[in-house]
């Protein structure tokens, strides 16, 4: 995936309009949120919210290392 992307002034903004083979790639389509993710490589688009993911970790250990309180209470 190499699409060369033009920056372009929208209202009072700058933006770029995504190819509809880039949208597919990331499966969204009108209406979706992307998230700009800082690596170490530069950004990263991505539709997953970051702090959903790591908030879902975090719930997983919490049930993980609280199991039988949670299967007593099953």
């Amino acid at each position: 995936m190499s699409d060369a992307l033009k920056v372009r002034e929208i209202g009072n903004s700058l933006g770029v309009v995504l190819p509809s083979s880039t949208l597919k790639d990331l499966n969204v389509e009108k209406g979706d949120e992307l998230f700009a993710i800082q690596t170490p490589d530069g950004v990263q688009l991505t539709p997953y919210n970051p702090e959903f993911v790591e908030a879902m970790e975090d719930a997983r250990e919490f049930m993980r290392t609280h199991r039988n309180a949670f299967r007593e209470l099953a």
